[in-house]
């Protein structure tokens, strides 16, 4: 009854719960219910605009996508399927269903022995959660397993969100936010190194590509609609589309360019009030310490410099797909979800697209063998969600499927079983207790 509870109100969709969880989570800290739900209602508009958005980039990017890789003639035995199809299948089990509440018990927990920063709300983002527990059970057979899984996962995840919430404030500019979403913290983790690298090579070290440095030096075609626009035409041209497909293309990448980031503003309009009362009641109720709110990472990928990269890397993805050994993966469904794979990359590297789009290159060469790898596990998984495969013998999902913490956790339980769980929990909870003082917070 509880689980069937959870579904349905998971099943409403983010543009639904989101809003009911901020109006809740408004009313405990003391706003006024007028105030709570005005803010709530807002974030509920934002996140209609936001997918709105999302979609007309999926919707024109897909076609284009498929059509590249028609001309390319790309035969590979593993179909990426996509993040919903991912999620479908991960909430499509018992001990997927289980990971809402497990989660939002563990991050209450943890809140209040002050293990943690981060209040999650973004409930449905949990699936990455129920996708790794997934798959930890399609490798041992243990439900027990499973659980420990998600566990453990959840208290990792919340741990990134405290280490990247200073870095969304400065970047994005969104005050007590943080991005603890299983697509694109990962990167975050991984421009690290690259930026440390970066900086120590000459020459390369001095370019400054953000998209305002971009415009300042090309004038005209450095503006970030018109680089949208031609990012767009070039989407267009390499997939061989005809002349009216690929004007749609290149006015409706300009426009995601234009209208994203003022959706994204009118959902941050929302969002600040409750998260301005988050901060005044943790420092009445708990000196000193800090809160900040989980949410979607949609609210970064309408940044010029995110937009920028993840289109150049649309063709980037698929020609890797061709030219690298042993990859058996065909970039499909998640073509159009690269923005969130590689949106704190690009914060790391404050908004510079050449060094974005050479660690992203990079990235997403190892994502591709990632999913090939795992691709039997989630195919698996899917089968025991009773998930039409469509014909498809294997499938996966770059979204999730081919990210180094999938790596890491099903590859450490293929390797040491249980004790794969057992060294990243003792890690994280490490973590936590070191980053638990406030002068700890690292903003790069």
């Amino acid at each position: 009854m509880i689980l069937d509870a959870i579904q349905w109100f998971v099943g409403l969709g983010s543009t639904v719960v989101l809003p009911i969880l901020i109006f809740i989570f408004g009313l405990l800290l003391g706003t006024k219910p007028g105030k709570a739900f005005t803010s709530a209602l807002t974030v509920g508009i934002g996140f209609v605009g936001v997918n709105l958005v999302i979609t007309l980039l999926t919707s024109s990017l897909g076609p284009a996508a498929q059509m590249m890789v028609k001309r390319f003639g790309l035969n590979l035995s593993v179909i990426d399927v996509g993040w919903p199809a991912a999620s479908a299948i991960s909430y499509g089990t018992a001990l997927g269903s289980l990971a809402i509440p497990i989660a939002i018990i563990v991050n209450v927990l943890l809140l209040l022995l002050g293990l943690t920063k981060t209040l999650d709300v973004d409930v449905w983002n949990m699936w990455h959660a129920a996708f790794i527990a997934s798959l930890t059970y399609a490798v041992t057979n243990s439900f027990a397993l499973g659980i420990v899984a998600t566990v453990v996962y959840t208290m990792m995840i919340l741990f990134f969100g405290d280490v990247i919430g200073p870095k969304v404030t400065k970047f994005y500019g969104f005050p007590g936010i943080t991005f603890p979403h299983g697509t694109s913290a990962p990167g975050f983790f991984i421009a690290i190194p690259f930026n440390w690298l970066f900086d120590r090579i000459p020459w390369f070290n001095k370019l400054d590509a953000s998209p305002e440095a971009i415009q300042k030096k090309f004038g005209v075609f450095g503006d970030t609609t018109v680089m949208g626009f031609l990012i767009g035409l070039i989407i267009g041209v390499l997939s061989g589309q005809d002349f009216t497909k690929v004007a749609q293309l290149s006015i409706e990448t300009a426009a995601v360019m234009v209208i994203l980031p003022r959706m994204v503003s009118l959902l941050m309009e929302g969002l600040i009030p409750i998260s301005e009362a988050a901060q005044e009641f943790v420092s009445k109720k708990f000196p000193g310490r800090k809160l900040f709110i989980g949410m979607d990472s949609a609210l970064s990928v309408g940044h010029p410099a995110v937009m920028a990269t993840s289109l150049l890397m649309v063709p980037i993805t698929i020609i890797l797909a061709v030219i690298l050994p042993g990859n058996m993966t065909l970039p499909f469904g998640d073509l159009a979800t690269i923005p969130f794979l590689v949106c704190l990359m690009v914060a790391v590297f404050n908004g510079n697209i050449i060094r974005s789009i050479v660690a992203g290159t990079i990235y997403m060469a190892s994502i591709l063998y990632v999913t090939s790898w795992v691709s039997p596990l989630v195919t698996s998984a899917a089968k025991a969600a009773n998930f039409d495969l469509s014909g498809n013998s294997q499938i996966t999902a770059l979204a999730e499927g081919g990210l180094w913490t999938t790596f890491m956790y099903i590859g450490g339980v293929k390797l040491i079983g249980w004790g794969i769980f057992a060294i990243v929990g003792v890690l994280t909870l490490a973590g936590m207790i070191y980053y638990r003082n406030p002068k700890k917070d690292i903003e790069e």
